[in-house]
């Protein structure tokens, strides 16, 4: 009973901590760092204690469409607040909190029966928990495109005087991307090799979307990394292919959980 309370209290946190850099970025002002940590920090909590208990049930565990979704968005807003005790990113928080939100209020008013499995090997736990964690990486790395996507548009634009001041430099923006891109491009790949070592079939029945799918994100990735070291892709040319791969890789996972437990109700 406490766990829709618990949802609501996380997305009251998320609006307020994304309300608070909003208004900071309409104002043209910094925002202080200790209290937008402190809510997100708070919002991060009940957010986890919100989908944990969703996700490990007494039947074991709880790996819906909408638990899932929630699980990495809060994944990813964990990455974020980590990592932006040391890098410029607090400014991804005006995407990803007001999102965060929704899907918590998705994952309460969804209603979905219990998909709960208790045939997870230590193995497959694994792949599960390296796809989840390179699916939040590269997350990051597509609202990282989308915010210097805006930046690259104010700077042609010669608008370098309002609230794009407030982001990095342009070259610290892109160099967070393929940091991002990187780290993302790695786990996915162990995450890939994970699954032909430790699932019975990946181009089963029920699978094969999903491999056929994330192997074309990973060609994606790939290429994108390989133009940017050999010949220097940054621009327009880093963030269409971030979002093409982004894209792809959601449709890999989400897209068929939505057909299958959402459309179809299986």
């Amino acid at each position: 009973m406490m766990t829709p309370a618990i949802n609501i209290a996380a997305t009251f946190l998320y609006l307020a901590a994304s309300a608070y850099v909003l208004i900071a970025l309409l104002k043209k002002t910094s925002v202080n760092k200790e209290v937008l940590i402190g809510v997100s920090i708070a919002a991060l909590v009940a957010h986890g204690f919100g989908v944990g208990s969703q996700l490990f049930t007494e039947h074991g565990y709880n790996l819906g469409f909408f638990v899932a979704l929630s699980l990495i968005t809060w994944v990813v807003n964990l990455l974020v607040l980590v990592s932006g005790l040391r890098l410029p990113l607090h400014n991804l928080f005006v995407l990803l909190f007001p999102l965060s939100a929704a899907i918590v209020v998705a994952t309460i008013a969804a209603h979905q029966p219990l998909k709960a499995n208790t045939s997870l090997t230590p193995g497959m736990i694994s792949h599960i928990l390296l796809s989840i964690l390179a699916y939040s990486l590269l997350t990051i790395a597509a609202f990282q495109s989308l915010l210097l996507a805006w930046q690259n548009h104010q700077l042609r634009n010669k608008h370098t005087m309002g609230r794009v001041r407030l982001l990095p430099p342009l070259q610290t923006m892109e160099t967070l991307l393929f940091d991002m891109l990187w780290a993302g491009q790695l786990f996915l790949t162990i995450s890939i090799v994970s699954g032909f070592l430790y699932l019975e079939d990946m181009f089963g029945q029920s699978l094969a979307h999903k491999t056929i799918l994330s192997l074309f994100a990973w060609c994606l990735y790939s290429i994108l990394l390989w133009g940017r070291h050999w010949l220097g892709w940054r621009g327009n040319s880093a963030i269409r292919w971030t979002l093409a791969g982004f894209c792809t890789l959601m449709v890999a996972y989400f897209g068929s959980k939505l057909v299958l437990e959402i459309i179809l109700g299986r």
